[in-house]
């Protein structure tokens, strides 16, 4: 009967979204809260305080996956928060277009692909660049990516290229890019040079290993007592690679190691290898070594042995630091056109560096008819084998297992070779960019070193591609003398034609259109029929990594944030860095976020075959079975991201996600609380001065202010998953389990305008804008889906056109939690002795001996006993007593609790410690039936509140 007198929440606002529900209500959302305005709302602000973020660019070859979505969102949260802060935040995606993988896979859906031109293959993978980019763009859009989607860069817009070419020309002109032969990695399959970057290492690839000797033809003066010619010397030489004994120059030997000469016991043969490898080198080769002499490296200078397989070609003994004992013999076959290091001793000593591989692989003519037209890692390596056999050369022959590059994107394996190609001189850039890097902020710390490591180790960077799908080098060469020109004039020229056509020009346009008369002449030529276009291609990392030179704006150019997977500290942050160092001496970044990867649920890698991928479309909209796949929608996607440890490899499953929707769920019951007591409430005219609060919902507020600056904090440091944990803590502990519980009653018995009631209301209202704000950047669907349904919000801009946390710095009362927390503790005693048992059965007595603790809980109850006081609320007992002495009638089996309470106020100035003790009595009244509290003089009649409450309600 007194139900209708009950103020019980009223809310439109759904506990779930169950099924279609969630994705449909989040495209609702977007829709009528115009997401995809936001981003051009946001850049019209008249505020100098900008944000940048720049996008490093997916590559535009497949369909949007889990990486992306780890990636993007992170970016979008760090936007949005940006964006609530009053930033104005510049955020232009883009896409890298160019390069073999979207060659390969264009092509791949053609018949006779072999066959098309240039322009045609050009046509091919630009059409399949956009079909990609497409794909993943309405991917972003469905996450709540917030950008400008009609505008975002691509590497093949013509603009983009022409600022492309600029740096390049800047970087040529000071010296830092050049021309030169030597060895590169080289893909056989994809028939181009590759950058390290582009290498994968298979750790299981099998090599055919060779133990082989080289006969000394001149034995090293200082040896020539010891080995005095009687009978043949060898040196011993181990390699991985017999194809590429047919281009050795020399052997080299380490000068400071010690070497022993040695008698084979089983052939008299006398070998030369070093000291610290005869056991091992014995044993392999069946035999035993008798150690004759021991000498040092530099003893056999002016060595020289005959070529094992061409008649008459010498090869010398020749000193090399990166001669290593680990394993072999420690004697290295150096063959220059197919080593970094052999090929800096052949610089020194002036060896020929003649490369007997083509472009595919195989042995070219000058290998000799033997090995012409056979592929160096299959028959020509048989061949040389056999070739060594006779020769009688080869002692044994193994099987090798060790890491090994292969193509990242063929898959095969790679080999070194020498050509002519275009190369960033690093060694003359790597000290600057170090130094420049170590004024970045690095998050987390730790990436900043594996960074400078890999710069390190970076000895050149080979910019130049042997395909048509890329932005060309813009060189002419002398037909003749193969030449290269490149000027201001010539620069100037093809910049200007690329920026109105695109790079298509290079191949469309004849030369007299691209080479003017003038630039010839410059340069000391005559016609321009004289020269022709170079035919290769930039490096990928070269296209993205001078991206800062188009997106960014300003004179700085530089960017707020790089925020990307750890794979790009030796990728697109790497190259950025160079680039950017090499043309202007500044990075483009002032700090780089790095994240992991993402595995599956148990941390395997995603793979088809195991079928553990996660797809982010499946996710958001269910797959073919729900109940398998069921839809969570963009929000739980989100959330996994942000609770993840995005620092370490971040894991992706069932079980993962449906803790998401769980952890959200519960969000959203909370939020629905908050939202249910809202109903009748308006903060311009119903709010409570703090002033004239209730003293626990003052300590609300203070948790609130509390809260709020350590969720900022948490942002600012790109911390997402410290902000779900403060989310998480501050939702249950706080409100739900503490706050919620103990102001039910006051929120649906009191009187509608009481100011008791108003009071808390008052605090849910701010606690509600609080949170919602705190989660928004990570939940914007949600967010946005609250905003709607808070009846004072009418016509409202939506949470993030409205600014950050507003949580007042006068909320914040350092003191006031003594008093709470102190009444708390002695709720627990009271809860903890009835365990299980109905609080509202039961009266609590409080005994506090005279001090600081008793003056605080006095504040909260004036007088001995009460049953609507504020400390009788936290108790959540039918009524409370407080003393200050045991009363003398307690009976003897009461149950009785005690404690100690802590006061520690002024920053450890005031420290006292008070016992107290909580006394749990059976309720002596009545239960009101409209409160449900042991307060009422009959079970039939409300309790004198509960009368006065109707009787006012009765009144209005």
């Amino acid at each position: 009967q007194y139900r209708d007198t009950v103020l019980l929440p009223r809310c439109q606002f759904p506990a779930q979204l169950p099924g279609r529900l969630q994705p449909e209500t989040e495209l609702e959302t977007q829709q009528k809260c115009g997401f995809l305005e936001l981003y051009s709302w946001q850049r019209q602000r008249k505020t100098k305080q900008e944000f940048c973020l720049h996008d490093g660019p997916p590559y535009a070859n497949g369909v949007p996956h889990v990486g992306h979505a780890l990636n993007k969102i992170l970016k979008d949260i760090t936007n949005r928060f940006h964006v609530m802060r009053g930033y104005k935040v510049h955020y232009v995606p883009g896409w890298d277009c160019h390069g073999l993988p979207i060659e390969l896979k264009a092509l791949s859906e053609i018949k006779g692909a072999e066959n098309l031109s240039p322009m045609e293959v050009r046509q091919k993978a630009r059409e399949f660049a956009e079909r990609a980019i497409e794909k993943q763009k309405s991917a972003f859009i469905r996450w709540g990516i917030m950008a400008d989607w009609a505008n975002c860069y691509r590497t093949f817009d013509p603009k983009y290229e022409a600022n492309q070419l600029r740096v390049f020309y800047k970087m040529y002109e000071k010296g830092f890019i050049y021309q030169d032969y030597k060895p590169v990695f080289w893909s056989p399959s994809a028939k181009t040079a590759l950058a390290e970057a582009e290498l994968e290492y298979n750790e299981q690839h099998v090599s055919r290993s060779i133990y082989m000797k080289f006969p000394l033809l001149k034995s090293p003066p200082k040896l020539a007592s010891v080995i005095d010619g009687s009978s043949p010397a060898s040196v011993l030489v181990w390699t991985t690679q017999p194809w590429t004994v047919p281009a050795n120059q020399a052997v080299c030997y380490m000068p400071d190691s010690a070497y022993s000469i040695v008698k084979c016991i089983n052939t008299g043969e006398r070998f030369i290898l070093a000291a610290d490898r005869v056991e091992s080198t014995a044993a392999v080769l069946d035999t035993q070594f008798e150690v004759i002499s021991t000498c040092k490296g530099v003893d056999l200078a002016d060595g020289s042995c005959a070529h094992p397989t061409i008649p008459g070609r010498v090869s010398s003994l020749l000193p090399a630091n990166h001669v290593t004992m680990a394993k072999g013999t420690g004697l290295v076959h150096t063959a220059p056109a197919h080593g970094m290091e052999d090929y800096s001793v052949a610089s020194h000593h002036q060896l020929p560096t003649d490369c007997l591989v083509d472009e595919g692989g195989f042995f070219t003519e000058a290998a000799g008819p033997e090995l012409q037209n056979k592929s160096v890692l299959q028959e020509g390596n048989e061949a040389v084998i056999r070739m060594l056999q006779a020769a009688g050369s080869l002692l044994k022959e193994e099987k090798y297992v060790h890491s090994y590059p292969y193509d990242w994107r063929t898959k095969k394996p790679m080999i070194i070779r020498a050509s002519k190609q275009w190369f960033v001189n690093t060694a003359s850039v790597k000290a600057t960019a170090q130094e420049v890097l170590k004024k970045v902020k690095v998050i987390p710390t730790s990436a900043v070193n594996r960074m400078l490591e890999m710069l390190d180790r970076r000895t050149f960077w080979c910019i130049s591609r042997q395909r048509c799908w890329g932005v060309p080098i813009p060189v002419f060469y002398q037909k003749n003398t193969g030449e290269c020109l490149i000027n201001s004039e010539t620069i100037t020229d093809v910049i200007k034609i690329v920026e109105q056509q695109g790079t298509d020009a290079w191949w469309t346009l004849p030369i007299e259109q691209l080479l003017s008369k003038e630039a010839v002449v410059k340069a000391g030529g005559h016609d321009i029929l004289d020269y022709v276009k170079g035919q290769d291609v930039l490096d990928i990392w070269f296209d993205s990594g001078t991206s800062w030179a188009h997106v960014l704006e300003g004179a700085e150019q530089r960017a707020d944030t790089y925020l990307e997977g750890k794979d790009q500290l030796g990728g697109w942050f790497q190259s950025s860095l160079l680039t950017s160092v090499a043309a202007r001496k500044k990075a483009p970044y002032k700090t780089l976020v790095v994240h992991g990867f993402t595995l599956g649920e148990k941390g395997e890698k995603m793979s088809k075959s195991i079928g553990n991928v996660v797809d982010p479309d499946v996710v958001i909209n269910g797959g073919e079975d729900h109940t398998k796949d069921p839809p969570y929608g963009a929000d739980v996607l989100r959330w996994w991201v942000a609770e993840s440890n995005v620092f370490t490899e971040v894991l992706i499953g069932p079980v993962v996600l449906n803790a998401a929707r769980d952890d959200i769920n519960k969000l959203r019951n909370t939020l629905r609380f908050m939202l249910g007591n809202m109903a009748g409430f308006n903060p311009e005219t119903n709010s409570i001065p703090a002033s004239e609060m209730y003293i626990v919902d003052q300590y609300m507020l203070h948790l609130l202010q509390d809260y709020g600056s350590k969720v900022t904090a948490a942002y600012k440091e790109y911390d997402y998953s410290k902000v779900v944990r403060l989310l998480q803590a501050f939702c249950s502990r706080n409100l739900s389990n503490f706050y919620f519980s103990i102001i039910k009653d006051r929120l649906y018995c009191e009187e509608e305008n009481d100011p008791k009631r108003r009071s808390c209301q008052t605090v849910l209202a701010e606690a509600l804008d609080v949170v919602v704000r705190s989660f928004a950047p990570i939940l914007p669907h949600l967010a946005e889906e609250v905003f709607q349904h808070i009846p004072y919000k009418k016509d409202s801009e939506g949470v993030f056109r409205t600014g950050w946390i507003n949580a007042s710095s006068a909320w914040k009362k350092p003191g006031i939690e003594e008093a709470i927390e102190g009444a708390c503790a002695m709720r627990d005693s009271f809860l903890g002795s009835i365990s299980g048992k109905n609080a509202l059965e039961y009266e609590a007595v409080i005994v506090i001996e005279p001090g600081l603790l008793f003056e605080l809980m006095e504040a909260l109850q004036a007088e001995e006993t009460s049953a609507v006081s504020q400390l009788n609320e936290i108790m959540m007992a039918s009524q409370t007593t407080l003393l200050s002495e045991l009363p003398k009638e307690t009976p003897a089996d009461a149950n009785i609790t005690k404690g100690t309470f802590l006061i520690n106020l002024e920053g450890g100035d005031i420290r006292e410690e008070s016992s107290y003790k909580v006394i749990a009595l059976p309720a002596t009244k009545a239960k009101c039936p409209r409160c449900r509290r042991y307060t009422s003089d009959s079970s039939s009649t409300p309790c004198p509140r509960c009368l006065q409450v109707i009787a006012g309600k009765g009144s209005t």
